[in-house]
């Protein structure tokens, strides 16, 4: 059996694609995108956590959801979250708003 893993998801209400957001995510804490072109590719986070990204369905309009997983407990996740919005209002013009609660 697996190790369960925990997520804390920040939410982008801004309209951006999946490939331009892993971009974006990925320049902004400078970290490559692992499985790049696959059907699930992360950024690994300095934390030890990975931030996967969730799009809309066709038709859907953004949200767009960044999910932060980790290992180590809720805590983790969400502080590794916390961080990683953080680095995004330095580096992007993203509306970014944290979808949990410590």
């Amino acid at each position: 059996m697996a190790d369960p893993e925990y997520c804390a998801t920040l939410v982008v209400r801004d309209a951006v694609t999946k490939l331009d957001a892993l971009a974006i995510v990925a320049l902004a804490v400078d970290r490559p995108v692992s499985g790049a072109g696959t059907v699930h590719p992360f950024i690994e986070l300095e934390s030890g956590a990975r931030v996967e990204i969730e799009i809309p369905k066709f038709g859907e309009p953004p949200p767009l959801a960044l999910d932060v997983y980790s290992g180590l407990g809720f805590e983790h996740a969400a502080m590794s979250a916390l961080a990683l919005l953080a680095r995004l209002e330095e580096a992007t013009a993203w509306t970014v708003k944290p979808d949990f609660t410590l």
